[in-house]
């Protein structure tokens, strides 16, 4: 018998027709074909759009909205689809109950619509389960000390389902989506992308936070933080499909598992895992800046306390008159307020001119292969180079390597790199 915690996001839960696919996703996998029960807890979304809706209704009546009732609002979607799901297993036939947030309970700090999950009570949910029940709870959502509902963020519910997962030592989290695991890359993109059958925490991380959609990278870094076997595959297959016991998808596991899987000849080991890319990066220059000591944090400071996300930084070598140009990006979203808290410090920070870029892209190659072997960065800088593609800017880690290029170059890089690193061809193991 298996303990195991299985997460559906919104397009999963998006109406009855799907819910009653989800609820017979979770009945297969609580009776195994050789007759073993696992014990199951359902982690479950809002259906897809239903949170935007709620949040439009919180702006519409407040645009100065008090966060705590914000976070009673919109924690109101997953607390629908917990108890249809609930509702379709019984009348499956299926012991089920959904528990929410305050009801387990899972505690919280206290930041609205930005909480983080401190710890759950989970004894009662495990007698449950040892009762065969179905436990169905709403992701997304908890408790704070005061006894208010909070809510985790956008993207919350793999977190819950991760957190769940590692209260109740479970064997396993299965993140259920709308693609069936991680591939080397996007398969819109590059038609011979292939679907790993295993990645590290490390990579997912890395993959995650360079663009990959198909987790929540606070989810990734809890599941390493707790040691969670996650694994990622699709609820759109039919009533034939392969069960989630036979790993149809990607588990994200720690290295020390990789090595093993590795050595009991499961997978080979590649070089470089996955080519990502995010489009959703800006660029900004500040010319000029006097080449003294303070300088930069007298530009980045006021970004931090606008809790505006900055990654890639160059400052140019110093001139003759002391002074240099410093390049950074920061997200598409925040350019415009970066840029007036920036014009607001020009005084301060001493600039002469600031040069502003949304039309540019992040591509970025991960694999925990780069630990042990070097040349992997001179790889991407040589294939880009003889396609006529133009670096912007460098960032690296211990198992990522990032590029800034032309926007309108993307897809040609991905697939350029792709090919380079001879992703393109079938594993054999």
């Amino acid at each position: 018998m298996a303990r195991i915690v299985m997460k559906f996001g919104g397009t999963s839960m998006a109406g009855t027709e799907r819910i009653r696919r989800v609820a017979n996703i979770v009945r297969r996998q609580q009776h195994a074909a050789d007759g073993t029960r696992h014990e199951i807890v359902v982690v479950v979304s809002a259906m897809a759009g239903e949170t935007d809706r709620l949040v439009n209704f919180c702006r519409e009546a407040n645009p100065l909205y008090d966060p705590a009732e914000y976070d009673v609002v919109v924690a109101s979607g997953e607390q629908v689809t917990s108890g249809l799901l609930a509702l379709t297993l019984q009348a499956m036939g299926c012991p089920a109950r959904s528990w929410l947030g305050w009801q387990l309970p899972i505690r919280t700090i206290e930041a609205h619509s930005r909480a983080r999950v401190e710890a759950i009570e989970a004894d009662a949910l495990l007698r449950a389960l040892d009762a065969g029940e179905i436990a169905v709870i709403p992701g997304f959502q908890g408790m704070s000390d005061q006894g208010r509902v909070t809510t985790l963020g956008r993207g919350g519910s793999d977190t819950s389902a991760v957190a769940v997962a590692a209260a109740i030592h479970a064997d396993r989290c299965d993140i259920y989506t709308d693609v069936d695991g991680v591939y080397t890359t996007d398969p819109r993109i590059v038609a011979r992308a292939r679907k790993l059958k295993a990645v590290t925490y490390e990579e997912m991380l890395e993959l995650a936070s360079v663009g990959a959609k198909v987790l929540q990278t606070r989810s990734v870094g809890l599941a390493m933080k707790e040691g969670v076997r996650v694994q990622v595959l699709s609820s759109f297959i039919d009533d034939n499909a392969t069960p989630a016991d036979d790993l149809p998808g990607t588990l994200i596991i720690s290295e020390g598992e990789m090595n093993q899987m590795v050595e009991n000849g499961h997978m080979e080991r590649q070089l470089v895992t996955g080519i990502a890319h995010d489009k959703n990066e800006a660029k900004i220059i500040l010319t000029r800046v006097p080449d003294r000591p303070g300088s930069v944090a007298n530009i980045f400071q006021p970004l931090s306390a606008a809790s505006i996300n900055v990654d890639m930084i160059i400052q140019n070598v110093g001139r003759d008159k002391g002074e240099t140009d410093v390049t950074f990006t920061v997200p598409q979203t925040d350019l415009l307020r970066a840029q007036a808290l920036l014009e607001d410090r020009r005084d301060v920070i001493g600039y002469n001119r600031i040069i502003t870029d949304s039309h540019i892209a992040k591509i970025s190659v991960v694999g925990v292969g780069m630990k042990s072997h070097a040349g992997v960065a001179a790889t991407m800088f040589r294939a880009l180079a003889d396609r006529g593609i133009n670096i912007q800017a460098i960032t690296t880690s211990e198992i990522k390597v990032s590029v800034m290029i032309d926007e309108d170059e993307t897809e040609l890089a991905v697939r350029v790199l792709h090919s380079a690193y001879g992703l393109d061809e079938e594993e054999t193991a």
